[in-house]
């Protein structure tokens, strides 16, 4: 694909049009400014887009935000939506992390307050919150009771201590999604997932401590409780090899059932099915299951990270308390209704590495937020800023209520490996006032800056594009990687 395959709708907006290939049902969007498009240009994943607007019931646009990049079948940083009740829903437009989100913890402490116990307060971070491939954690669960826990999610920590009413009620979807099924996710799942509820993982995930940096709506940053210089914590993890699980099943499920329903793929990687079919129904209910789990995963987290504050600084600061601004997920198809060509329209919306982001009014927002918009959480690669943004009328409008979840890759994993090393990044971080704690080199080099996207032009674009609004930057000041 090259630049004059797009027309430019607005400084922001290029668009496919549907007569580029014959396949196509609708037009393919894409946000981006020149340096964005021609980084997306270097790998696949604008094929990929097009590709996605093949798919059977797909409505409006297929969509991608500025942090697109290549993934499996579908771009990451791609959104569809496709029409009840026959159009489709495919495990790869979700992810296999299925529920990776992102979690914005905030305390009442200033970094000046915090700065001479930071390394202690990365060390707690570190021992408390288990990290790494395969890793288990602290929470011990029979079968039985992981039932329970992916059918109730975040009700299942609120009863078992490991959270508060204003956790729940800042958590997308109050943390659980309803129509989770347990008997549809596979005993290999289940096993995968028993032993790491309240774990981080490896790759892309971690905790992050920041910094308040700069201010650019007063009223919804006091809204949310954020003040310059104050200290604040990110999350960023999912379902672990409970939901890589549940995606791997269903891939391998709808592989053989495709052809049953008459769909016909460009890319076998699109696998889908039905959302009205007994594998769409399934599917949907196990991907909650899934999703369940990641809520109650950051959840338990957020536990486990208010217990760190409290070891590490108790006696040393005024108040050690941690309080839940918002979370957010970013691999996830949601049964919505959005208006398509003047008409109201229950979808199926697909965001893979695109975030939810809807705008004031929605009533699906809590009771703090719902007059300013949804909390959209952006993290930067290690290093770089973060972002707060909130959701718009703009975004309800172009896109699903739906904006970019990151900075966006520009490197594989094995690329960032072959050409950085970890213990020199490591030497770097920590020169510029990074506290890092890593459970390996060459997990660390792998989410080196120079591996991503310049996460604040990613948010430029959105800015501009009206698909969401700039409320707070942050910067890292403590990072704990697996």
């Amino acid at each position: 694909m090259k630049e004059s395959d797009f027309k430019r709708v607005t400084p922001y907006i290029h668009e496919i049009p549907k007569s580029f290939r014959d396949d196509m049902r609708v037009p393919a969007r894409f946000y981006a400014d020149g340096a964005l498009l021609e980084t997306a240009l270097g790998d696949k994943s604008l094929e990929q887009l097009v590709n996605t607007a093949t798919l059977p019931g797909v409505v409006k646009y297929a969509l991608a935000m500025p942090d697109i990049h290549q993934g499996y079948g579908f771009p990451i940083g791609g959104v569809i939506a496709t029409e009840l009740p026959h159009g489709i829903i495919s495990p790869g437009g979700v992810g296999y992390d299925i529920n990776c989100g992102v979690r914005l913890l905030a305390s009442h402490l200033s970094y000046e307050e915090v700065q001479p116990y930071l390394d202690t307060l990365a060390s707690a971070l570190q021992a408390n919150c288990p990290s790494g491939v395969g890793r288990g954690g602290e929470v011990k669960l029979s079968m039985r009771e992981l039932d329970k826990l992916v059918t109730e999610g975040s009700q299942w920590a609120l009863k078992n201590g490991y959270a508060t009413e204003m956790d729940l009620e800042r958590t997308e979807e109050n943390g659980r999604l309803d129509g989770a099924d347990p008997g549809k996710v596979s005993d290999r799942a289940k096993k995968r997932g028993i032993d790491q509820v309240g774990t981080l993982g490896a790759g892309n995930h971690f905790i992050e401590v920041d910094r308040v940096d700069e201010i650019f709506d007063e009223q919804a940053a006091q809204r949310m409780g954020l003040f310059p210089d104050q200290i604040v914590v990110q999350i960023h993890c999912g379902s672990r090899g409970f939901g890589h699980q549940v995606c791997t099943d269903y891939v391998n499920l709808f592989q053989k059932v495709v052809h049953k329903y008459g769909i016909h793929l460009p890319d076998r990687e699109l696998v889908c099915a039905p959302l009205s079919s007994p594998e769409g129904q399934d599917y949907l209910a196990a991907m909650k299951a899934a999703a369940n789990y990641a809520f109650v995963n950051r959840q338990v987290l957020t536990f486990l990270i208010r217990r760190s504050f409290a070891e590490a600084l108790r006696g040393k600061v005024h108040k050690t308390t941690i309080y839940q601004v918002y979370d957010i997920a970013h691999n996830m198809a949601k049964i919505e209704t959005h208006e398509v060509d003047g008409r109201l329209v229950e979808v199926c919306v697909h965001r893979k590495g695109a975030t939810r982001a809807f705008g004031p009014g929605s009533p699906v927002l809590p009771d703090v937020y719902r007059d300013i918009g949804q909390p959209v959480l952006v993290p930067g690669s290690m290093g770089t800023a973060s972002w707060v943004l909130l959701g718009t009328e703009g975004s309800m409008a172009q896109s699903f209520g739906s904006t970019c979840h990151g900075a966006g890759r520009v490197m594989s994993r094995n690329q960032a490996k072959r050409s950085i090393r970890g213990s020199e990044l490591r030497d770097e971080l920590e020169k510029s006032g990074i506290r890092v704690r890593a459970g390996s080199m060459a997990g660390l080099a792998e989410e080196a800056p120079a591996a991503y996207k310049d996460v604040d032009r990613v948010i430029e674009v959105v800015h501009g594009a009206g698909i969401a609004k700039k409320v707070v930057r942050i910067v890292p000041v403590a990072v704990v990687k697996g």
